[in-house]
Parts: structure tokens; sequence; C-alpha cells
């Protein structure tokens, strides 16, 4: 059987702060040159940023000084994000992307994300934590559902990776409103998730076999 061909190569949604991430790579070009000219593996970058997620996590957890978590927070999750930034682009500069490598990319991704929600086990009931967890993870299940039939990913949206990671950072500086913050995070990543949705049912309904 045929497979079904996408007319269009990108798929856009309302990008959110998404549409920032061409400046981003720009300026992280100096350290992908860098890190290739040393033999780094993406493998290692996409480990690292899991690593930052989760110190991230733990300063959220146990830091009790506000401003300084709230630094501390915001630092980690900037290297977070160039990590997931790096990974991929330092991937397809060597030559060395797999298939696998995109495995890898994508969980060391969510593990990351999953990883700084997990400090907020500390912050706020946990029943609202995991609430938070799962709402965040939905608009890269769509994206990768998309992506799985053939559609271009999807990516950005009102509260996409960077806005969580900047709502988080809020979160370290005013843990009193946790809560208040983590509902937001997670209403805001669901309407992410069903925008990105509503953008895939319309591109995917005009697919020629």
């Amino acid at each position: 059987m045929p497979q079904p061909r996408i007319s269009a190569t990108v798929i856009r949604v309302n990008r959110g702060l998404y549409a920032l991430k061409p400046w981003y790579a720009d300026r992280l070009a100096g350290t992908r040159r860098h890190l290739a000219a040393r033999g780094v593996p993406p493998g290692a970058v996409t480990a690292a940023g899991v690593g930052f997620g989760a110190l991230a996590g733990l300063a959220l957890a146990t830091v009790p000084n506000p401003p300084m978590s709230a630094i501390l927070v915001a630092t980690l999750l900037a290297l977070r994000l160039a990590a997931a930034n790096l990974d991929g682009a330092l991937a397809r500069d060597t030559g060395t992307s797999t298939r696998w490598g995109a495995v890898v990319n994508e969980v060391g991704d969510r593990a990351a994300e999953l990883a700084v929600l997990a400090g907020c086990l500390a912050l706020a009931p946990a029943w609202l934590v995991l609430l938070a967890m799962l709402c965040a993870s939905a608009p890269s299940w769509v994206a990768l559902a998309g992506a799985a039939a053939g559609a271009a990913r999807v990516n950005g949206g009102p509260v996409g990776k960077t806005e969580r990671c900047l709502l988080l950072v809020v979160l370290a500086a005013l843990p009193a409103h946790a809560g208040v913050l983590l509902a937001v995070l997670a209403a805001g990543s669901s309407v992410t998730a069903g925008l990105r949705l509503r953008t895939l049912h319309r591109t995917l309904r005009t697919v020629t076999p």
C-alpha cells in the first residue's frame, strides 16, 4: 500500500518562544564547533541535558532561599535548553545522526523535563505535580504521533518547552504560589497539545495517497 504524502514541509502553529530557536542556535554555533572538534558524542550532550534538569529539580526541592533558587533554576534550565538544542545539531554537523540517536534525543528531553518537575513534589501536592508532568508531556506526544503519521514535526505553541521552563523559574522565585503556577503550566500545556492536534488534523486531512 502506498504511503501518504504530505504536501506541506512545515506545520505552523502559534510558535511562541520557539520562534527564537534559530537565533538561539546561532548563539550556540561556537559551542557546537568546540564540541565537534573535541569529538564529544551527541548522546553525551543529551545526557548532560538530563543532568541539568535533575539538578534544577533538586534546586527547587532543597534550596530554601527563593532568589537563590530562582537563579540556580534559571541557570540550570538555560543549560538544559542549550543541551536540547545542541545534541541534534551536533549529530547533523558531525554526520553521526542515527534513528536510534533520535530516540535517545526524545527520551532524554522528556526525562529532563520530568526531572525538573519532580522537584516540585517538595512544594505542591503530589497529585498536582503528577498532573503537571502528564500535561507537560502531552504536546510532545502529539508532535511525535503526527511525525509517525508522516507529518512534519509540530513545535511551538503558547506553552511549549521554553515557556514551561520560564514558569518553573517563576515558581522557584515564588514557591508560595507553586500550586497556581503548576496549574497554569498544566492548563497551558494541555491547550498547546490541543492546538497541535488541531493543526495536525487539518494537515493530515489534506494528505493525498
